[in-house]
């Protein structure tokens, strides 16, 4: 199994996790965030059997960050809505690490390819998967710290990245 090959089962166990965490929240509002992610993971997965296939393809920027802001506008305390979710915590963490796993396999991808259109595909990965990252790694904060945000649909004031 070559990079690629291995990089496409990595987006489609993502999508396959996401789409099992969606269902497991589909009482609440994180569901439309892992469907977001489950629909992201699908499209990298996409673009990866066409770089293999050396067919060509778009790398289109989306705005999942901003997508996943806006699932929580218009909810409310938040903080209190997570009081109703079963520990999902350790789901998060989890998802972090595996964001984390991603962003670390296609920093050497990127660092190991020889050609340019591996390079910008491999490049587009990281920034993705680092968007990824954020989402999980704002939500652990809301979590662990809440009497440090403030309940609006950004998430409250976050520390700059």
């Amino acid at each position: 199994m070559n990079s690629l090959e291995f990089a496409i089962n990595m987006e489609l166990d993502g999508q396959k996790y996401y789409l099992e965490q969606a269902e497991n929240n589909k009482d609440n509002s994180l569901k439309t965030v892992f469907l977001l992610l489950a629909k992201d993971e699908g499209c990298h997965a996409d673009m990866i059997k066409k770089e293999l296939a050396e067919t060509s393809y778009e790398l289109i920027d989306n705005k999942i960050l901003a997508e996943t802001n806006n699932v929580f506008k218009g909810v409310g305390d938040f903080k209190n809505r997570f009081k109703e979710i079963p520990n999902q915590i350790d789901v998060y963490r989890m998802a972090l690490k595996r964001e984390q796993e991603s962003i670390d396999l296609y920093k050497k991808f990127l660092n190991d390819a020889v050609d340019e259109s591996s390079k910008k595909l491999f490049g587009f990965l990281v920034k993705q998967e680092e968007n990824h990252y954020r989402i999980f790694d704002n939500l652990i904060t809301l979590i662990e710290r809440p009497e440090e945000w403030v309940e609006d649909a950004e998430f409250g004031t976050r520390e700059e990245y």
